[in-house]
C-alpha cells in the first residue's frame, strides 16, 4: 500500500483491510494463535475485539510519530509499540474478563508477534497521516475480527452443538471441528469460499468499470 495522496477514499481503505486484505482469509497470517482460539466464539470474538483495539492504536501512534523515527531503528521502535499497546490489552481482559482470559491470556500476549500489526505500522502507518493511518487500522482489525467470528461461529457449532456456550442443536457433535485439525479444516474452506466470493463478485465488478 503506498503513501496517500489527495483525497483519501476512507471507506475503501476500511472495505480493504475486510475484503482485499483481509488478514486470515486472503493473507493466511497469524494463522496458529487464530486457530488456537476459535475453538468456541466467545474467545473468537474476545480475541478479534483485542487484535483491532491493537492494530488501531499502533497505527495511531505510529502515524504520530513517523516523522521523529530514525529509519534504520524503525522495526525495534514499532515492535516497542505494538508490545506496548498489547500490554495495556492484555492487563485490562485480566482486570476485565478473567474467566476468559485464564484460557486466551498467553494468545493475547502473543498479539506482539503478529505480522500483520508489524506489516501495517511498516507499510501503511509509517507513510500517512493520523486519519488514514486510523482508517487502515480499523479495516485491517474488523476483517481479523470477522475471521475469527466466522471460524470460531462454524467451529463450536459443529463441534460443541452450542453457540457462546449455549447448546443450539441436539445431534451429535462432531468433535474433530474443536481440535487444531478442524480449525486448519474449517480455514481451509472458508478461504476457499471467501476466495471464491472475491472472484466472482469483487473483481468482476472491477474489470466492468475498467
Amino acid at each position: 500500500m503506498a503513501v496517500q495522496t489527495g483525497k483519501v477514499n476512507y471507506f475503501e481503505l476500511i472495505t480493504n483491510g475486510i475484503i482485499k486484505e483481509n488478514t486470515i482469509f486472503k493473507l493466511a497470517l497469524s494463522l496458529c494463535p487464530s486457530i488456537a482460539v476459535t475453538n468456541n466464539l466467545k474467545n473468537g470474538v474476545l480475541m478479534g475485539v483485542a487484535v483491532l483495539f491493537v492494530q488501531v492504536m499502533v497505527n495511531i501512534t505510529i502515524s504520530l510519530m513517523r516523522k521523529i523515527i530514525h529509519p534504520r531503528i524503525r522495526l525495534p521502535i514499532f515492535m516497542l509499540v505494538i508490545s506496548g499497546w498489547v500490554t495495556v490489552t492484555d492487563m485490562s481482559m485480566a482486570a476485565a474478563v478473567p474467566d476468559v482470559y485464564k484460557q486466551m491470556g498467553l494468545y493475547i500476549q502473543l498479539i506482539v508477534a503478529f505480522a500483520s500489526i508489524l506489516a501495517r505500522a511498516e507499510m501503511f502507518a509509517s507513510k500517512n497521516k493520523i486519519a488514514p493511518s486510523m482508517a487502515d487500522g480499523i479495516g485491517m482489525g474488523i476483517g481479523f475480527l470477522f475471521a475469527l467470528t466466522v471460524i470460531s461461529f462454524f467451529r463450536e457449532l459443529i463441534g460443541k452443538g452450542s453457540l457462546w456456550g449455549m447448546p443450539i442443536i441436539n445431534a451429535k457433535p462432531l468433535l474433530i471441528m474443536i481440535l487444531p485439525a478442524g480449525g486448519f479444516f474449517a480455514v481451509g474452506i472458508l478461504m476457499a469460499f471467501f476466495n471464491w466470493i472475491d472472484i466472482k463478485f469483487f473483481k468482476k465488478s472491477a474489470s466492468v468499470h475498467h
